[in-house]
């Protein structure tokens, strides 16, 4: 048997990662400015994140939710503490997709309607309700595609009040900051007006904080740039378990819980919470919420002013660098010549998603890079 050919590998094959630094077979070390996809959000292999895998692995690794795991309540009231979502409630799942399945779930039995909302670019993951509200007709199956989905353009006020008054939908799924898209921010008077929308037409309002939540924009939430702007569901993963499989949903009060109404048989695990709790602790010990908004200033501004010219978008430590060159070949000289790992988007768009504990040398090494190159 072989895999199944549906990756588009780097040249390259890690064995072992601490911090923001990664060796491969060879014994070359790189510099992880992707972060496995925004996945790796306290460096790796962090030592308070392996003792405490560790730990519990020597006490109970796995059981199903038919028992009560009090490792599930800390990790509600912790994540509710530094969020900022304290009377919300949390279901715990496995990946960002499962997530973004159970939040149009809960939508749908909220309101009683099933049309959704969603914007162009936006991705949301490649399970079957959340990949036909991703804009991305290359990744849908024929059985994906169905005509309760509509897409408008992002910051569109205009589309957006006009859709929403019909009065047919279940919710409105928007990314704060659209990753695969790009880096595209949403406006902040735009999430604005599409909370006062959805209050008025009885919409449920979904916050995609996959990517750009957990710190990552400089704020817990990329959305809370918006003030007063409150969510009915709010979905996470990536950086919430540093690499071990974890997703969740925060749940506004308004929403009624119901036996059987959500379920999974791995999600919320005693492995996936000792990973987040130990994510929890790293985030407020080492202040790593501010260390990405610092970082990630002292990179943009960096960016901006090398030769060549680049558009530069983003907060925090999400950061969008449009090329004048093909993304392609900046990914594949920072990659062999370098030794950087980035992400991307499109055909000129360079993603740059590290670690929150980056630190300005490392900044500064990629920022010489880029230079070179772009010169």
């Amino acid at each position: 048997m072989q895999l199944f050919d549906v990756y588009d590998y780097m040249s390259i094959q890690p064995v072992r990662a601490k911090g923001s630094e990664i060796w491969d077979v060879n014994g070359r070390r790189y510099l992880d400015f992707y972060g496995g996809h925004a996945v790796i959000s306290i460096g790796h292999t962090h030592p308070l994140y392996v003792e405490a895998l560790t730990e519990q692995l020597n006490k109970i690794g796995f059981y199903s939710n038919s028992v009560i795991n009090p490792l599930q309540t800390e990790l509600a009231q912790r994540l509710g503490k530094i969020s900022g979502y304290g009377d919300y409630s949390l279901f715990l799942c496995n990946s960002g997709a499962e997530a973004n399945e159970n939040a149009l779930k809960l939508a749908s039995f909220a309101t009683g309607r099933e049309k959704i909302l969603a914007f162009e670019k936006a991705f949301h993951g490649r399970t079957s309700a959340a990949v036909s509200i991703t804009d991305n007709s290359n990744i849908q199956a024929p059985v994906n595609r169905n005509h309760k989905v509509t897409f408008i353009p992002l910051n569109d006020i205009t589309a957006l009040e006009m859709e929403l008054s019909s009065g047919e939908y279940a919710a409105v799924i928007v990314e704060a900051i659209q990753g695969v898209g790009g880096i595209r921010l949403a406006n902040n008077d735009f999430l604005s007006d599409m909370r006062r929308l959805c209050n008025k037409t009885g919409t449920m309002m979904i916050a995609d904080e996959i990517q750009c939540g957990y710190g990552r924009s400089g704020k817990f939430f990329a959305h809370q740039y918006a003030v007063d702007v409150y969510p009915d569901i709010i979905t996470i993963a990536k950086g919430m378990g540093n690499g071990f499989p974890i997703g969740g949903v925060l749940i506004s009060p308004k929403i009624e819980a119901r036996k059987g109404m959500l379920g999974t048989t791995f999600g919320g695990s005693y492995l996936a919470c000792s990973a987040a709790l130990a994510v929890l602790t790293v985030m407020e010990n080492e202040a790593l919420i501010e260390n990405a908004q610092n970082v990630g200033n002292y990179l943009m501004e960096g960016l901006k002013i090398i030769e060549g010219g680049m558009d530069v978008r983003g907060r925090g430590l999400m950061i969008g660098v449009d090329t004048y060159m093909m993304q392609a070949e900046v990914r594949r000289q920072l990659l062999d010549k370098y030794g950087i790992l980035t992400g991307y988007s499109g055909k000129n768009t360079l993603r740059l998603l590290p670690s929150l504990t980056i630190s300005e040398n490392y900044a500064d090494e990629l920022l010489c890079a880029l230079n070179n190159i772009m010169s």
